[in-house]
């Protein structure tokens, strides 16, 4: 890691989440062109996922062109990554030739972007309300005063538990409500021992379990410039690492190499929960014969950190419209749905299972209605409450730059290396790298 890497360069590093799905290089049957449209009246939207942000957006078009038939809307799916390098390579080279009127972005990587070309996205200040999204949303979709991103899907964190499993140890859904981490453990060694079941699965390699650690404390690895490293003197990452550590260490974690042995832990019925975010939802329920025995409580919090709150974020993302021919369409197109419509959040709810960040959504029938594979809990309503207590922080620019650097000296402290050492080390090799 001693190759200096600079902030362009840093937008297009990978490191996918689940809620950020890789799909296929593909097109919408309806979408012959990817490039940017030549008139005001025929706007072009890039995105990754056909299941998920693009049939959220495939919902907005149809919405919309009931009211604007004469709008053409031509949504084209790429990979995450391929859609990171066509950006960077697009607006390094100064013109906009070839790219879409809007983008979505993932919230970790949207400073990056803003904060790189800074004339290149549009200002959606008068296009939405951004107080009616939630608040730690507006942190990465924001700059010097200006709302640059229409909030989209919630990255929402929960801890699922198999109620069957804690029945069996002596505990009650409601034992595990608002927990620390401590707690947790403690479970999951009760657990162990009456069920041989472990209590969750993970993989060493990644950190996305420390993220929602500190996210909950509204902490991240960057201070709140968003660019200078803060890992050395960081007492929640610190205690972050300590609490994972003392997981990995319990004996009540089942190892997993790569998201499809992490899904094969709890679809098996191998572990007795999942922390993580809302968007995992659909892999839980797929296996039918489990339904019923499921439940979701909030997300547990850091024990000695007095600001950890029972709530967390792991990914999302939000819309951008580029500084290009058809914004001023572009951006009544988001403002009108996906900015404001309740109506169309609930069918993303019912129809593709995204749980929105859009506030007055929260009270429609979709967001109440009760789930009979979670015996009959409200799980959209409560995700939706989740969000609203999610603390704010500001990704910045680097955050996986950092990750690849703490994901080495995660691996040193399991296996014994002094935390005061690793966050040094980390801190120096961060300032070196992100000069």
């Amino acid at each position: 890691m001693k190759k200096k890497i600079s902030t362009v360069l840093l937008a297009s590093f990978m490191l996918l989440t689940a809620c950020s799905s890789n799909s296929s290089d593909t097109s919408s049957t309806t979408t012959p062109s990817g490039g940017a449209a030549s008139t005001s009246k025929e706007i072009t939207v890039w995105a990754w996922d056909k299941n998920f942000n693009i049939a959220a957006m495939n919902l907005a078009k149809d919405a919309y062109s009931k009211d604007h038939p004469d709008v053409k809307i031509n949504v084209v799916e790429y990979a995450q990554d391929d859609i990171i390098q066509k950006m960077n390579t697009g607006l390094n080279s100064g013109s906009k030739s070839g790219l879409p009127n809007v983008v979505l972005i993932e919230d970790y990587r949207a400073q990056s972007f803003l904060k790189t070309y800074p004339d290149a996205f549009a200002d959606m200040s008068a296009s939405i309300k951004a107080s009616d999204f939630a608040e730690y949303k507006l942190g990465p979709t924001s700059l010097n005063g200006k709302q640059y991103g229409v909030p989209f899907d919630s990255g929402v964190t929960g801890l699922y538990v198999r109620r069957d499993y804690l029945e069996q140890a002596g505990y009650k859904v409601d034992d595990l409500k608002n927990i620390d981490w401590q707690k947790f453990i403690e479970v999951g060694k009760a657990v162990k021992a009456k069920t041989g079941k472990d209590l969750l699965t993970q993989d060493p390699n990644d950190l996305g379990l420390v993220r929602m650690m500190i996210q909950s404390a509204g902490a991240w690895y960057l201070k709140s410039d968003g660019t200078t490293p803060d890992l050395k003197d960081n007492a929640v990452l610190k205690e972050a690492f300590e609490t994972y550590k003392e997981i990995m260490n319990a004996n009540i974690v089942k190892i997993n190499s790569d998201w499809n042995s992490f899904l094969a832990g709890f679809n098996s019925g191998a572990v007795a929960s999942v922390p993580t975010g809302n968007w995992i939802t659909p892999s839980i329920k797929s296996q039918a014969d489990q339904s019923g025995k499921w439940a979701v409580v909030p997300f547990p919090k850091l024990k000695n950190t007095a600001s950890s709150v029972n709530a967390s974020n792991l990914g999302g993302s939000s819309w951008y419209v580029l500084n290009s021919t058809g914004k001023d369409t572009a951006a009544d197109f988001l403002g009108k749905t996906l900015g404001s419509d309740v109506n169309l959040y609930q069918k993303l709810v019912t129809d593709v299972g995204v749980v929105g960040t859009y506030k007055p959504a929260a009270q429609g029938e979709a967001y109440t209605k009760a789930d009979d594979f979670f015996g009959g809990q409200k799980v959209i309503s409560d995700f939706a409450t989740w969000t609203a207590q999610i603390p704010k922080v500001n990704y910045g620019l680097h955050t996986y730059a950092i990750e690849d650097i703490l994901k080495v000296e995660m691996q040193n402290f399991l296996k014994g290396k002094d935390i005061a050492k690793v966050f040094s080390d980390a801190q120096s090799q961060a300032e070196s790298q992100l000069k």
